[in-house]
């Protein structure tokens, strides 16, 4: 390697060290915030969940620019987990949008400084309409935090970027508070994964969170005969349902076993000869129950190494699972 080319490799590796430097110190500063932040929560943050879980309406998160940002995310994570949000842009509230605001609901504006001209009618609407008003602001003494009815004041720490003041700790404080409120109320409220599934039916996260119930083959489509099925019949309706897995019922309609089409290759290349499907079966079979999560049935799948599950409740089977069934869905 010539002197250049080593010069560069230098450089490059410098240029490196000093970009993560700049990143464990934008990420120390913003951790120091929230450990700040944290250690000052007290009765404020405490009404204000009260306050949004005793609300009729909706909470309405407003703000402007980054804060605007913030308060649209807010809103989404709210809604996603059982409180009812909207956003609603505090410059579109003065040309109409004010009245998509009703008395029932709280409005939760956001402004760094608390002085963000384009909330001023947002505020006064609030005031008017004795709307319950909660203020996320980094100055107490300020129009916003005088206005609130509930003031949670975010530590006023340095933001990452000195040299251009860009909001960057002030917005990652904001979300985490906004963060922290969705979760007190879904906690409050004991919002579960049933409950969050029904706000994320799409995409791999919605997929994770459905049972088996949502997932199984059921009726007529279950590879199933009765125990003292001739082995002979029980080996064509095995063959005509395409799962390659057969599910024995009891005379009370409890599983009493399965077969698979690796326990017949098994079994007809021993050299013995069955009479009845019960000859064959496995008597101690893996199922699956209908809340079980999809997520846990894959996992389950895997780890013994099978590709069809029966969904059984109360003994009795009501279903069954397939890995396609499961890899269709996005689970993996």
């Amino acid at each position: 390697m010539d002197d250049n080319c080593a010069k560069l490799v230098h450089m490059s590796a410098m240029s490196d060290h000093a970009h993560i430097a700049t990143a464990r110190r934008v990420l120390a500063l913003e951790a120091d915030a929230l450990t700040l932040m944290s250690r000052g929560l007290a009765a404020p943050f405490v009404k204000a969940v009260e306050t949004l879980m005793a609300a009729k309406g909706r909470v309405i998160c407003t703000g402007i620019g980054k804060s605007g940002h913030v308060a649209r995310k807010i809103a989404a994570t709210m809604a996603s987990t059982g409180t009812q949000a909207y956003f609603v842009h505090a410059t579109e509230a003065s040309h109409g949008d004010l009245g998509m605001i009703g008395q029932d609901d709280v409005v939760l504006a956001l402004s760094k400084s608390g002085e963000t001209k384009e909330l001023a009618d947002m505020l006064s609407y609030a005031k008017r309409y004795s709307i319950p008003l909660i203020g996320m602001t980094a100055k107490a003494d300020s129009t916003l935090g005088r206005a609130a009815d509930i003031l949670l004041q975010v530590p006023d720490a340095a933001e990452a970027c000195a040299e251009t003041n860009a909001p960057t700790t002030s917005t990652t404080l904001m979300i985490a508070l906004g963060d922290a409120l969705a979760v007190a109320l879904l906690e409050s409220k004991g919002f579960k994964a049933d409950h969050f599934k029904v706000f994320h039916p799409g995409g791999k996260l919605g997929a994770m969170l459905r049972n088996a119930a949502d997932l199984m083959h059921k009726s007529a489509e279950l590879p199933l005969v009765l125990s003292g099925t001739p082995f002979i019949d029980a080996v064509k309706s095995m063959s005509g349902k395409g799962f390659g897995v057969l599910g024995v019922t009891s005379p009370d309609g409890k599983l009493a076993g399965i077969v698979t089409d690796g326990d017949l290759r098994r079994y007809l290349t021993s050299g013995k000869t069955a009479v009845f499907i019960d000859d064959v079966m496995n008597r101690t079979p893996l199922t699956a129950a209908p809340d079980q999560l999809a997520a846990d049935v894959l996992r389950i799948m895997n780890e013994r190494k099978i590709t069809q599950i029966f969904v059984v409740e109360n003994g009795k089977p009501g279903g069954i699972i397939h890995m396609h069934d499961l890899l269709k869905s996005g689970l993996a």
